[in-house]
């Protein structure tokens, strides 16, 4: 009889990577609901006067540096009504896409509800669009080569992210903050000869490693921190893509994986699912005859529910086993369980059975701000902190809507936000959103290390930076955000891990043929 092989054991039993939340800075506005947000009968027109208080001054400053050198120094003018027939000037407000095919709320109640409603349209653009910009005292129309939009015509697309004059027209969708330079033309409209925006907020953290002398120093690759995302898992009564969860599940345990993977492995500390962890509901057509159901469906005078538990109970049980290994945070998106209006607040514990009791186990809002700091096992006082802005996609794919693609793409809206300081401009004009009164939490008061949206049908990822549009930056020093595309699991069955030391960003597709993972790409962090 031979002899079995013996498989090593290695010498050091793994252990993973630790890591904590840190204190976010108390300026940054929290998602959470509290006892002031019961009601809602404030207007929306009370967001858009809040934002453009809290955005004009970055950017009125913003405007100033950009146009000082011109010819005639253009003056600001306050009111965007009050600009002088001729003059070169430069006025600050709101940007309004006057859109014929957008959702008019007036339209919907007036229609005759005997007809089927419209089908939701995908594009709201068409050639017969017009820009506005509006402030305090009224609205003004833009015009001008500066604004120009490619409908349906393909052009390269590194040329519509450069900052041009024809690649923000291309871009701007409702509720952005702009400022405008050029002058009014005999027709009463501005004509705009070129547009500048808040650009990236300051830094949440200083993006230092120090050791124990106070130096700076730079961490060994087993002192890497990864974070894992993951979006549309879409969990249902039957799930095509049982296997590759189950297979997404080992692979975090590190089950399977040779010593030198579950080396890797073991260095990602948490996993954060970024929304639609639940497949939508959809309407049942025909109600089944009291025949076939039986008269044991009547209970206490009710019809009984045809709820079905396993879709959540399903989801419980992945988010216990992760949550064994690693912490694990969960957002809501639009097909879970949740309010449709943005921000949407964190899904029950008690939904998820076995799961509600793991202290690995957060429900977040979403979006969410999250701080992680990460500690080298060779020294507690060698911190890095990262500043995380998650979101389960609904503000990217509203704004796309907006925009003729090609040239733009969701990866470029997502990176223009993040220069428009405002992580869901198009609320609430056609993004379902809380009525704030004196607040808009979605303003970008800090730029995130890392920008996650989930649930978009492929991946992508950019790291922008603050020089990016505008050339050397002043005096507060260069902004680095990496942005990430997450896309949904059940189609395609993708993993997306980031490295917290450098944003070094790897991607890895669980197939079904053979049920292995078939893919692993890595994207450099000066991609």
């Amino acid at each position: 009889m031979s002899a079995c092989k013996v498989l090593p054991v290695p010498t050091d039993p793994l252990a993973r990577l630790a890591s904590a939340q840190s204190a976010l800075p108390n300026e940054t506005p929290s998602f959470v609901f509290g006892p002031s947000h019961k009601s809602y009968k404030h207007q929306f027109a009370n967001m858009y006067f809040t934002r453009l208080s809290l955005l004009k001054g970055s950017v009125e400053k913003r405007a100033r540096e950009r146009w000082r050198g011109l010819k005639g120094s253009p003056p600001l003018v306050p009111r965007v009504l009050d600009v002088v027939k001729s003059q070169l000037c430069f006025i600050v407000g709101t940007v309004y896409m006057d859109m014929l095919q957008k959702p008019n709320v007036l339209e919907d109640v007036g229609r005759d509800r005997s007809l089927p409603a419209p089908p939701v349209r995908s594009k709201y653009h068409s050639p017969d669009d017009t820009i506005m910009l509006e402030d305090e005292s009224g609205r003004v129309q833009l015009v001008g080569e500066a604004l120009r939009r490619d409908i349906d015509t393909a052009i390269p697309e590194d040329e519509a992210m450069e900052g041009s004059q024809s690649g923000w027209g291309n871009l701007l969708v409702t509720g952005v903050i702009m400022a405008a330079l050029g002058r009014e033309t005999s027709s009463g409209a501005f004509e705009v000869k070129d547009v500048c925006f808040a650009g990236m907020a300051p830094m949440m953290y200083k993006s230092v490693v120090v050791d124990d002398a106070g130096m700076d120093v730079d961490e060994n690759e087993a002192e890497d921190d990864w974070v894992a995302f993951i979006s549309g898992l879409e969990f249902g009564e039957t799930s095509a893509s049982d296997s590759r969860i189950q297979l997404l599940v080992d692979y975090l345990e590190g089950e399977g994986a040779e010593t030198e993977e579950q080396n890797f492995i073991s260095r990602i500390s948490r996993l954060i699912i970024a929304g639609d962890s639940l497949e939508p509901v959809t309407a049942t057509l025909e109600k089944p005859s009291i025949i076939e159901v039986g008269l044991k469906s009547r209970r206490f005078g009710q019809e009984a529910s045809n709820f079905s538990s396993v879709p959540t109970n399903t989801l419980g049980n992945f988010l216990a086993d992760v949550a064994q290994t690693m912490k694990v945070h969960l957002l809501a998106g639009a097909t879970d369980p949740s309010g449709t209006l943005l921000p949407q607040q964190p899904l029950p514990r008690a939904m998820f059975g076995t799961a509600k009791s793991c202290n690995n186990f957060s429900s977040e809002t979403n979006p969410v701000w999250l701080g992680i700091e990460s500690v080298t096992p060779t020294s507690s006082k060698r911190k890095k902190q990262r500043s995380l802005l998650v979101h389960s996609g609904q503000s990217v794919e509203d704004m796309y809507k907006y925009v003729p693609s090609p040239p733009s793409t969701r990866l470029d809206l997502a990176c223009a936000a993040l220069q428009w300081r405002h992580a869901a401009p198009s609320a609430p004009d056609t993004l379902w959103c809380y009525p704030y009164l004196t607040a808009d939490p979605f303003v970008l008061h800090h730029t995130p290390d890392l920008y996650v949206l989930g649930c978009q049908p492929e991946y992508a990822t950019r790291l922008v930076s603050s020089t990016d549009y505008d050339g050397p930056e002043e005096e507060s020093g260069e902004k680095l955000c990496r942005v990430v595309l997450v896309p949904r699991f059940k189609e395609t069955g993708t993993l997306v891990i980031v490295n917290m030391k450098n944003l070094e960003v790897k991607r890895i597709e669980f197939g079904r043929k053979g049920h292995n993972r078939s893919t692993f790409e890595t994207h450099s962090s000066v991609s």
